[in-house]
C-alpha cells in the first residue's frame, strides 16, 4: 500500500515538474505583459523537437544540443513577437489571445511538416539505473526535470527582484504608459519576455522528450495543462506556478492510480473549473482579479 503510494507520488511530482516549467513560462510572460499566451505549448513542443533534431539525428553533444533548441524556441518566440503580436492594429487582451491561439495552430500545422506525423523518441540525459526508494521507482530523467524546474523558478524569482531589467519588465506590466514616460523601453521589454517565456517552453521541451515521445501535437495538451498549473498556483506568482504544477501533478496521478486511467486528463480541467469558482486568484496569487 505505502509502496504504490510511493510510486503515484514520485510519478506525479515528475509529472507536475513539467507543468510547473510550462507553467512558469506562462506567469512570466504574464507578470511583464498581461498576456496569456496560449502558444505556450507549441514552444514546448518545438524545443522537444528541436533536441530530438540536433542531439537524436544530428549527433550533437547534449549540452550544446539542449542549447541550439533553447536558440531556435526563443528565435520563434522573438520572430512571434515581432510579426504577430506588435503588428495587432488593437493591443486589446482579447484580440492578442485569438492572436496566439492562431500561432499555435500555425506553428502547430508547421512542424507536422516539418517532422512529419509519427512520433520521436529520445534517449534519456544519463544512463544511470532508476532508484529505488522504499520499494518505489524513479527514473534519473525524472530528478533531471525536477532540477531544472526548481532552478528556472529561482533564476526567474532573482532576475524579477534583483535584476534592474526584471523591474522594468514588472513596470511595463503594471502600465507600460508610465513605463515609457520614465523612459522605459517598453517594446523591448515586451520582446524580452516573449523570449525567455520560450526559452523556458524549450527547457521543458527538452527535458520531457526521454519521458514521453516527441510529437507535433505534443504542445497541445501539455500547454493546456500547464495553464491549469499557473492557474492554480496563481497566474503571474513563479513559486504559486511551480506548487500549482507539482500539486496537479500529483492530483493527476493519485487520480489516475487510485480511480482510472481515464480521470486522468479530466483532473486538470476540474481543478481548474474548482479554483476558478472559489479562489479565481489561484491558491498563491492575488486575490483580486482582473476580468478582460
Amino acid at each position: 500500500m505505502m509502496q504504490e503510494l510511493l510510486q503515484y507520488l514520485f510519478t506525479g511530482i515528475t509529472s507536475g515538474a513539467i507543468y510547473a516549467i510550462i507553467a512558469v513560462g506562462y506567469s512570466m510572460l504574464y507578470n511583464s505583459t498581461e498576456l496569456i499566451n496560449f502558444a505556450q505549448g507549441e514552444f514546448v513542443m518545438i524545443g522537444g523537437m528541436s533536441l530530438m533534431t540536433f542531439w537524436g539525428v544530428l549527433k550533437i553533444p547534449l549540452p550544446f544540443s539542449i542549447l541550439l533548441a533553447v536558440a531556435v524556441t526563443a528565435l520563434c518566440g522573438l520572430i512571434f513577437e515581432r510579426l504577430a503580436i506588435r503588428t495587432a492594429k488593437k493591443d486589446n487582451h482579447v484580440v492578442l489571445i485569438i492572436i496566439t491561439v492562431g500561432a499555435s495552430i500555425f506553428l502547430r500545422g508547421a512542424a507536422m511538416i516539418l517532422w512529419g506525423k509519427e512520433p520521436h523518441s529520445v534517449a534519456q540525459f544519463t544512463s544511470f539505473p532508476p532508484i529505488n526508494i522504499g520499494g518505489a521507482v524513479i527514473v534519473f530523467q525524472s530528478l533531471w526535470i525536477i532540477i531544472g524546474a526548481l532552478i528556472i523558478a529561482v533564476a526567474l524569482d532573482f532576475f524579477y527582484r534583483r535584476s534592474l531589467t526584471g523591474k522594468a519588465m514588472t513596470a511595463c506590466a503594471i502600465n507600460m504608459r508610465a513605463a515609457r514616460l520614465t523612459g522605459i523601453p517598453a517594446g523591448f521589454m515586451v520582446l524580452l519576455a516573449f523570449v525567455i517565456s520560450s526559452s523556458t517552453g524549450a527547457v521543458a521541451g527538452s527535458m520531457i522528450g526521454p519521458i514521453t515521445m516527441c510529437s507535433y501535437d505534443m504542445g497541445t495538451v501539455l500547454g493546456l495543462k500547464g495553464f491549469c498549473a499557473a492557474m492554480l498556483g496563481g497566474l503571474g506568482s513563479l513559486w504559486g506556478s511551480l506548487a500549482g504544477g507539482i500539486i496537479l501533478g500529483i492530483l493527476e496521478s493519485l487520480g489516475a492510480g487510485y480511480i482510472s486511467s481515464g480521470v486522468k486528463d479530466a483532473t486538470a480541467f476540474l481543478a481548474l473549473l474548482m479554483i476558478l469558482y472559489f479562489r479565481p486568484g489561484g491558491l498563491f496569487g492575488k486575490k483580486d482579479i482582473k476580468r478582460f
